[in-house]
């Protein structure tokens, strides 16, 4: 019985996950249809890629709140560029890529070798990089080619490109934090940053590089997102600091450090929040409503997890002990 207990409150986030879906396909049967699942997919797949570069971030004990404005930014950096001068289409994600790196870099820099809090560089940067964006866009519109927005609609082998793009990030994140060496640093970084570093773990060169990688998924993310929408509007990519921090933590990251996994945890958990999202769309909720739904619904299932984290270990404590007792027995 403990055991199957153990197993339901492992994966609290995807029965959630069937949970949610199965509410909105009976209010609303149009919500169970391959065209809306396929829009979902595809409009997860950017704030997704977001959310695993916060993913990574969080498991150091850190945070960044500057993913929004950076996403702005480079939206429109690069958009100016492609507006001014021929480039390839092909070079246009990896600039974005580039652009993201840096500006990852500064807050890395910033937050490992400064010794920033990141909470406080990040809120710096989050000013600082939507008014470099509003200043060189003169707070107007940044239009893509049509070429770029036709992107967003191609598909491959029936899938649409966004969606692969995201399936790829996942793959290689949860690789690298499951198979290698650098996933281990990192975790043990977030857990006891003071004892990581008495093991010899490079600690500062660990958190530049997370920061640095979480800039460049934002800057892919802020491509695949002008694939869809083909502007770069002022407002673009406010909040979505705060979705991203959600899709983590619903999928079980915790924002203490030390814990949490890309694969099935923020997959699931930034299905989750586009799920809630498109679901209230669909029964037609107030906007002002929309968005107090929607938190309230996500602090709910924060509160369940954080109910569920506290009563596995307890789990995972008696099993232990039971073990030991066995073992101990004649």
């Amino acid at each position: 019985m403990s055991k199957l207990r153990q197993l339901a409150l492992g994966n609290v986030p995807i029965i959630l996950l069937v949970v949610v879906f199965v509410i909105f396909s009976l209010l609303d049967p149009r919500f169970f249809d391959l065209q809306t699942l396929g829009n979902i997919a595809r409009s997860t797949a950017y704030i997704g890629i977001v959310a695993v570069g916060m993913t990574l971030v969080l498991m150091t004990a850190g945070i960044d709140l500057s993913v929004g404005s950076m996403l702005y930014l480079v939206a429109v950096v690069v958009g100016q560029i492609i507006n001014t001068a021929a480039i390839p289409v092909f070079v246009v994600p990896l600039l974005a890529i580039g652009v993201g790196l840096v500006l990852g870099a500064v807050n890395g820099f910033a937050i490992s070798f400064l010794r920033v809090i990141p909470f406080i560089v990040t809120l710096a940067m989050l000013t600082v990089f939507r008014g470099i964006g509003l200043g060189l866009s003169d707070s107007r519109e940044v239009n893509y080619p049509d070429v770029i927005g036709a992107l967003g609609s191609q598909p491959i082998l029936g899938i649409p490109l966004p969606v692969w793009v995201f399936a790829i990030v996942v793959l290689i994140a949860h690789i690298v934090v499951t198979r290698t060496p650098f996933g281990r640093q990192l975790l043990a970084t977030g857990e006891d940053r003071a004892a990581a570093e008495r093991a010899g773990i490079p600690v500062r060169r660990i958190l530049f590089t997370v920061y640095v990688i979480a800039g460049g998924l934002t800057g892919l993310a802020s491509f695949v997102a002008m694939t869809q929408l083909r502007t770069a509007a002022p407002g673009f990519g406010s909040g979505d600091e705060f979705d991203a921090i959600a899709a983590a933590v619903l999928g079980g990251t915790s924002l203490f450090g030390g814990r949490g996994s890309v694969f099935p945890g923020t997959v699931v958990g930034a299905l989750l929040i586009q799920l809630i999202q498109t679901g209230l769309q669909f029964l037609q909720v107030d906007l002002y409503v929309t968005p107090m739904i929607q938190a309230g619904i996500i602090l709910l299932a924060v509160f369940v997890d954080a109910l569920r984290t506290g009563r596995l270990e307890k789990l995972t404590r008696r099993v232990v002990m039971s073990e030991r007792t066995e073992e101990l027995t004649p």
